[in-house]
Protein backbone atom coordinates (compact mmCIF):
# COMPACT_ATOMS: atom_id res chain seq x y z
CA UNK A 1 0.00 0.00 0.00
CA UNK A 2 2.77 2.46 0.66
CA UNK A 3 3.48 2.95 -3.24
CA UNK A 4 -0.27 4.38 -3.36
CA UNK A 5 -0.64 7.37 -1.71
CA UNK A 6 -2.93 9.11 -3.64
CA UNK A 7 -6.33 6.60 -4.22
CA UNK A 8 -9.75 7.09 -5.65
CA UNK A 9 -12.45 4.66 -4.91
CA UNK A 10 -15.51 4.69 -7.62
CA UNK A 11 -18.56 2.99 -7.56
CA UNK A 12 -22.37 3.01 -7.26
CA UNK A 13 -24.10 4.96 -4.74
CA UNK A 14 -24.43 2.50 -2.03
CA UNK A 15 -21.52 0.52 -3.16
CA UNK A 16 -19.25 0.97 0.22
CA UNK A 17 -17.09 3.61 -1.00
CA UNK A 18 -17.12 6.05 2.03
CA UNK A 19 -16.66 2.94 4.43
CA UNK A 20 -13.87 1.61 2.09
CA UNK A 21 -11.88 4.71 2.19
CA UNK A 22 -12.33 5.68 6.18
CA UNK A 23 -10.40 2.17 6.24
CA UNK A 24 -8.23 2.60 3.62
CA UNK A 25 -7.11 5.98 5.17
CA UNK A 26 -6.25 4.57 8.27
CA UNK A 27 -4.62 1.86 7.12
CA UNK A 28 -2.06 3.92 5.51
CA UNK A 29 -2.03 7.20 7.63
CA UNK A 30 -3.74 9.28 4.58
CA UNK A 31 -6.54 11.78 4.58
CA UNK A 32 -9.77 10.88 3.70
CA UNK A 33 -11.52 13.36 1.75
CA UNK A 34 -15.32 12.86 1.98
CA UNK A 35 -15.55 14.14 -2.15
CA UNK A 36 -19.58 14.18 -1.50
CA UNK A 37 -18.75 16.81 1.39
CA UNK A 38 -17.16 19.21 -1.19
CA UNK A 39 -19.86 19.16 -3.75
CA UNK A 40 -23.03 19.64 -2.20
CA UNK A 41 -24.19 22.33 -0.27
CA UNK A 42 -27.31 23.14 2.87
CA UNK A 43 -30.41 22.59 1.38
CA UNK A 44 -29.17 19.86 -1.68
CA UNK A 45 -27.48 22.80 -3.71
CA UNK A 46 -24.34 20.91 -5.87
CA UNK A 47 -21.57 23.05 -7.61
CA UNK A 48 -21.44 23.66 -10.34
CA UNK A 49 -18.70 22.29 -12.58
CA UNK A 50 -15.82 24.75 -12.05
CA UNK A 51 -16.51 24.97 -8.47
CA UNK A 52 -16.59 21.09 -7.89
CA UNK A 53 -12.92 21.35 -9.60
CA UNK A 54 -12.05 24.11 -7.60
CA UNK A 55 -13.15 22.56 -4.25
CA UNK A 56 -11.60 19.30 -5.36
CA UNK A 57 -8.29 20.59 -6.27
CA UNK A 58 -6.49 21.69 -3.38
CA UNK A 59 -7.42 18.11 -1.75
CA UNK A 60 -5.09 16.10 -4.93
CA UNK A 61 -2.36 18.19 -4.75
CA UNK A 62 -1.25 16.27 -1.59
CA UNK A 63 1.29 13.86 -1.44
CA UNK A 64 -1.11 11.43 -0.17
CA UNK A 65 -5.15 10.82 0.12
CA UNK A 66 -8.15 8.71 -0.05
CA UNK A 67 -10.97 10.21 -2.11
CA UNK A 68 -14.77 8.50 -1.70
CA UNK A 69 -15.52 9.35 -5.37
CA UNK A 70 -15.33 10.57 -8.49
CA UNK A 71 -17.31 13.12 -9.87
CA UNK A 72 -17.08 13.42 -13.88
CA UNK A 73 -16.30 17.89 -13.82
CA UNK A 74 -13.28 16.70 -11.43
CA UNK A 75 -11.64 13.65 -13.32
CA UNK A 76 -9.48 16.01 -15.85
CA UNK A 77 -8.03 16.91 -12.50
CA UNK A 78 -7.88 13.84 -10.45
CA UNK A 79 -6.84 11.08 -12.31
CA UNK A 80 -3.53 12.58 -13.30
CA UNK A 81 -2.72 12.71 -9.77
CA UNK A 82 -3.91 9.59 -8.53
CA UNK A 83 -1.75 6.51 -8.36
CA UNK A 84 -4.43 3.33 -8.10
CA UNK A 85 -7.99 3.43 -8.57
CA UNK A 86 -10.37 1.28 -6.45
CA UNK A 87 -13.24 0.28 -8.51
CA UNK A 88 -16.57 -1.08 -6.62
CA UNK A 89 -18.65 -3.33 -9.09
CA UNK A 90 -20.41 -4.52 -6.95
CA UNK A 91 -24.38 -6.41 -8.67
CA UNK A 92 -27.10 -4.58 -8.14
CA UNK A 93 -28.61 -6.39 -5.36
CA UNK A 94 -25.31 -5.91 -3.40
CA UNK A 95 -25.34 -1.87 -3.60
CA UNK A 96 -28.71 -1.72 -3.50
CA UNK A 97 -29.14 -3.33 -0.47
CA UNK A 98 -26.71 -1.42 1.18
CA UNK A 99 -27.91 1.70 0.09
CA UNK A 100 -31.86 0.90 1.32
CA UNK A 101 -30.24 0.09 4.49
CA UNK A 102 -28.05 3.26 4.57
CA UNK A 103 -31.01 5.32 3.71
CA UNK A 104 -33.48 3.88 6.23
CA UNK A 105 -30.87 4.34 9.17
CA UNK A 106 -30.76 7.92 8.34
CA UNK A 107 -33.99 8.64 8.23
CA UNK A 108 -34.62 7.14 12.09
CA UNK A 109 -31.53 9.05 12.96
CA UNK A 110 -31.31 12.20 11.22
CA UNK A 111 -27.53 11.34 10.32
CA UNK A 112 -26.02 13.95 7.90
CA UNK A 113 -25.88 12.75 4.23
CA UNK A 114 -23.10 15.35 2.98
CA UNK A 115 -22.72 19.14 3.00
CA UNK A 116 -24.92 19.68 5.86
CA UNK A 117 -27.72 17.69 4.91
CA UNK A 118 -30.27 15.06 5.65
CA UNK A 119 -32.35 12.74 4.31
CA UNK A 120 -36.10 13.30 4.62
CA UNK A 121 -39.01 10.70 4.06
CA UNK A 122 -40.08 13.22 1.17
CA UNK A 123 -36.59 13.34 -0.57
CA UNK A 124 -36.55 9.54 -0.33
CA UNK A 125 -39.93 8.82 -1.78
CA UNK A 126 -39.39 11.77 -4.55
CA UNK A 127 -38.23 11.33 -8.04
CA UNK A 128 -34.62 12.92 -7.03
CA UNK A 129 -34.00 10.21 -4.07
CA UNK A 130 -30.99 8.38 -3.79
CA UNK A 131 -32.51 5.71 -4.86
CA UNK A 132 -33.78 6.67 -7.91
CA UNK A 133 -30.43 8.00 -8.49
CA UNK A 134 -29.37 4.48 -7.60
CA UNK A 135 -31.42 3.11 -10.55
CA UNK A 136 -30.76 5.92 -13.10
CA UNK A 137 -26.50 5.40 -12.91
CA UNK A 138 -25.69 1.60 -12.34
CA UNK A 139 -25.42 1.27 -15.43
CA UNK A 140 -23.49 4.38 -16.97
CA UNK A 141 -21.10 3.63 -13.55
CA UNK A 142 -20.66 -0.05 -14.70
CA UNK A 143 -19.56 0.84 -17.91
CA UNK A 144 -17.06 3.62 -16.60
CA UNK A 145 -15.55 1.30 -14.44
CA UNK A 146 -14.98 -1.44 -17.32
CA UNK A 147 -13.81 1.40 -19.52
CA UNK A 148 -11.47 2.48 -16.85
CA UNK A 149 -10.31 -0.62 -16.81
CA UNK A 150 -9.92 -1.65 -19.63
CA UNK A 151 -8.27 1.80 -20.62
CA UNK A 152 -4.59 1.61 -21.65
CA UNK A 153 -3.90 5.17 -20.37
CA UNK A 154 -4.48 6.63 -16.24
CA UNK A 155 -3.78 4.87 -13.20
CA UNK A 156 -4.05 1.18 -12.45
CA UNK A 157 -7.78 0.35 -11.63
CA UNK A 158 -8.46 -2.94 -8.73
CA UNK A 159 -11.33 -3.88 -9.67
CA UNK A 160 -13.67 -5.64 -6.79
CA UNK A 161 -17.07 -7.66 -7.86
CA UNK A 162 -17.80 -9.07 -4.51
CA UNK A 163 -17.43 -7.49 -0.84
CA UNK A 164 -15.77 -10.59 0.21
CA UNK A 165 -12.91 -10.21 -1.76
CA UNK A 166 -12.35 -6.65 -0.61
CA UNK A 167 -12.79 -7.10 3.09
CA UNK A 168 -10.01 -9.82 2.58
CA UNK A 169 -7.69 -7.46 0.93
CA UNK A 170 -8.60 -5.09 3.67
CA UNK A 171 -7.62 -7.64 6.01
CA UNK A 172 -4.46 -8.37 4.28
CA UNK A 173 -3.62 -4.90 4.59
CA UNK A 174 -4.31 -4.16 7.79
CA UNK A 175 -2.14 -7.05 9.19
CA UNK A 176 0.31 -5.84 7.11
CA UNK A 177 0.44 -2.63 8.52
CA UNK A 178 0.03 -4.48 11.72
CA UNK A 179 2.86 -6.66 11.57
Amino acid sequence: MTRHRRVVIVGVTGSGKSSLAVRLAAIGGMPHVRVDDLMWRPGWVQLDAAAQVEAVAPHVRGEAWVLDGLWSATREVVLPRTDLVIALDYPRRVSLGRLLNRTLHRLRTHEEACGGNTETWSSALSRDSIVAWHFRSFDRKHAQIEQMAAGPDGPPVLRFTDPRATDAWLRSLEQAAAA
